[in-house]
């Protein structure tokens, strides 16, 4: 290793640009000097076959997002094959070369990429320090996939893969996986018929073909049971399946599903609740073949299922498919890359259909998978409105927040069985929009998000331009509104209205699974509804200008998929079932839960995304840090030429005390944000500027802080695809 190799590393390794190896400038000219191949290392003797092993280092900055060369001592020759996990030194500082390694330096996690004959380092190389464990954790399947990931979301190797590979666990690794099963008899179509073309999907999976659907479920339990058969039928083609769900409760009723359908040991369960060991032993069942389904929540996406024939995300445009930590991928479009990368079938679910769904089916890459008109109406409920006219004549409105037509419902819906109440969250915050028709009022350059400041003047949430000649383009009003609404009281104004009924919660503090049959009210917030035992008799959506005047540009989306996912559960028009939503009839996204049409809504979506130029049309980035960093940062950026920047603005200063979002400021600093759009084909070459930006500004200051937005001074954040750019 050579003394002047920059601040970290054990040797060279594939290359970057030259702009990120400011302080490997050495490296680099040795490097034009005749191959070396190792020997000795202080005086031990090396590998005879393959001495060199490239190593991806633990380290999740960008600057050393490559890989380095070590020599493999012969003592390490056995256990040190490609996929396993080993420990280097990797010098935190320059030092002295003394006897082939650098003095200093800590020992660090990695893992070994491949053996090498040769190095493309001319200097001497440190040697590894330990193998960890001789269990290959790490594919070349999966490291494609976790290179194609870092590059879509201008992220690092090191930082995918610690979500791709979960903490070892030495007792889990000693324990041997079952012996695979034989694959399983094709099923029968179940309630798959209900559906156009959901026969000829399964016969698809089962003879090996790799058919790519968007498939709008119809209401009801029946979902988990037709997504077991879809991985059924493809285990019967002797290939893997892989299943990605929001949330534990979902995966548990997928994981019945499949127990009932196919028995115990033909699948794993990976979620966090099952504590690291637990996943892990199952992770490695997966990785070594013994299973070849795989169920599990957003972590699972990475899951090295072999010889994959399907993957499938169900309600995709949940957010808890959007991961946290660097660089934040989501679910479905990880999925999407696996289907690219390994030619398998494809299946996006949902009882709604989100934008992105529409575009995978305008452009004919994935096939509508849906149910006729007929058999639509005969599994929804009656969906009925109560608009703000309604409101503003009804005396129970004005005394309860519960309008006429919503008691009605409650008390005949109490005669029959429970009745669901479902209640924004605390913290919707509603963007401005027309008086008159509740149009969103739009900026008139970028067409983004009008907010209204202290002062009383109207900003644009997206590029700051200030607006002050406002008017709506839909019906030429000039007035605006914001309206927000808490949901604390409602559960005990229905216990005070009812005071004979039971009142359930299901929130954020405790999340119901299931309800009994049995007549009661429960009052559950967004995504958090339990299943009642043969469904709910009826259910009310209320608040719901809250819902869909969220600063958010999937408002009225995101508004219609959790009311449908509410109003799934309730039970069949013929049956009795009746919804009642408190919103505007008006309103784009009442009309389609009206209607029972989430495609139509996310196919018209797309259509005004396309000519707006927002999202998923375009491609979007989001850059935030303090005003001096921001502006050095979007100043150093070598963007496409068809790139727009669109602000900075202001972000609102997070107080003391409150949990941070990323991308969101340190308690108490104030920051902006910019937003870089680029048109469709060119989101590769957006993420790769701003790769390379970062990966340059943390050379020089030689720190993770500045990638992450950790709160070190002139921090910069940067998120490819952010799911909110309200």
């Amino acid at each position: 290793m050579s003394s002047e190799n920059g601040q970290q590393g054990g040797g060279g390794g594939d290359g970057a640009p030259p702009e990120q190896l400011a302080l490997l400038r050495e490296t680099v000219r040795q490097a034009k000097a005749p191959r070396a191949k190792p020997r000795t290392w202080r005086g031990a003797a090396l590998a005879e076959r393959l001495p060199v092993a490239r190593v991806l280092v633990d380290k999740g900055v960008l600057h050393l997002d490559r890989h380095f060369d070590y020599a493999v001592p012969a003592e390490l020759d056995a256990d040190a094959q490609p996929g396993v996990r080993v420990r280097v030194r990797f010098g935190a500082g320059r030092g002295r070369v003394r006897e082939g390694r650098r003095e200093g330096g800590g020992l660090i996690d990695g893992f070994l990429v491949e053996r090498l004959a040769q190095s493309d380092y001319a200097g001497p190389l440190a040697a590894l320090a330990q193998v960890v464990s001789p269990e290959p954790v790490l594919g070349p399947e999966l490291l494609g996939l976790a290179r194609a990931v870092a590059d879509r979301y201008a992220g690092s190797l090191a930082d995918v893969l610690q979500l791709a590979v979960p903490p070892r666990s030495a007792r889990a690794e000693q324990r041997p996986s079952p012996a695979p099963l034989p694959p399983p008899q094709a099923p029968q179509p179940g309630s798959w018929w209900r559906y156009e073309h959901g026969g000829a999907f399964l016969d698809a999976l089962a003879s090996g073909g790799a058919p790519r659907a968007a498939w709008n479920a119809l209401p009801g339990p029946e979902w988990s049971e037709e997504l077991a058969r879809a991985v059924a039928a493809t285990l019967a083609s002797g290939r893997g399946a892989l299943v990605v769900v929001p949330d534990g409760r979902a995966a548990a009723r997928v994981d019945g599903a499949l127990t009932a359908l196919l028995g115990e040991g033909r699948h794993a369960l990976l979620t966090a609740d099952a504590g690291p060991e637990k996943r892990y032993r199952e992770w490695l069942a997966v990785r070594r073949g013994s299973v070849r389904a795989v169920v599990g929540t957003r972590a699972a996406m990475f899951a090295p299922v072999r010889d994959l024939g399907l993957v499938a995300v169900w309600d995709d445009g949940d957010d808890s498919h959007s991961e946290q930590h660097a660089p934040q991928p989501h679910a479905r479009d990880v999925l999407l890359l696996r289907a690219a990368q390994d030619g398998c079938g494809f299946l996006m679910g949902g009882w709604s259909c989100t934008v992105e769904g529409a575009q995978l089916v305008e452009s004919g890459w994935a096939r509508p998978l849906v149910a006729g008109r007929e058999q639509v109406r005969r599994a929804v409920p009656l969906v009925r409105t109560v608009g703000d006219q309604d409101l503003a004549r009804d005396e129970a409105a004005r005394a309860a927040r519960l309008p006429s037509l919503a008691w009605q419902a409650v008390r005949e819906g109490l005669r029959h069985g429970p009745v669901l109440v479902q209640v924004p969250r605390r913290g919707y915050v509603p963007r401005m929009a027309c008086a008159a028709c509740r149009a969103p009022a739009r900026c008139r350059h970028c067409s983004g998000p009008l907010e209204a400041r202290d002062s009383g003047s109207l900003w644009c949430g997206w590029c700051g331009r200030e607006e002050n000649a406002w008017h709506c383009p839909e019906c030429g009003a000039f007035k605006l509104r914001a309206q927000v609404v808490g949901a604390r009281r409602t559960a005990e104004e229905l216990g005070r209205a009812f005071p004979a009924v039971p009142v359930r919660t299901s929130g954020r503090e405790q999340v119901l699974d299931t309800v009994p049959g049995t007549p009661a009210l429960v009052v559950s917030t967004p995504g958090a509804e339990p299943v009642a035992e043969g469904g709910y008799a009826a259910a009310l959506l209320l608040d719901g200008w809250a819902m869909v005047g969220r600063p958010d540009l999937r408002a009225g989306e995101d508004a219609l998929r959790r009311w449908i996912a509410a109003a799934s559960l309730v039970r069949p028009q013929g049956d009795g079932g009746t919804v009642v939503v408190v919103a505007e009839p008006t309103l784009r996204p009442v009309q389609a839960l009206v209607r029972w049409d989430p495609v139509g809504h996310a196919v018209r979506e797309l259509a005004e995304r396309a000519e707006l130029g927002f999202p998923p049309v375009s491609r979007m980035a989001a850059v935030a840090g303090t005003g001096e960093a921001l502006a050095a940062f979007l100043g150093s950026l070598e963007l496409p030429r068809e790139a727009e920047v669109l602000g900075p603005v202001p972000l609102p200063v997070t107080p003391a005390g409150r949990t941070r979002r990323p991308g969101a400021p340190p308690p108490g600093e104030r920051w902006e944000r910019a937003l870089i759009r680029v048109p469709p084909g060119k989101g590769a070459a957006l993420a790769a500027a701003l790769k390379t930006a970062q990966a340059a500004r943390m050379a020089a200051r030689g720190g993770a802080a500045a990638s992450r937005g950790d709160g070190a001074s002139g921090a910069v954040w940067v998120r490819v695809d952010p799911p909110d750019i309200g």
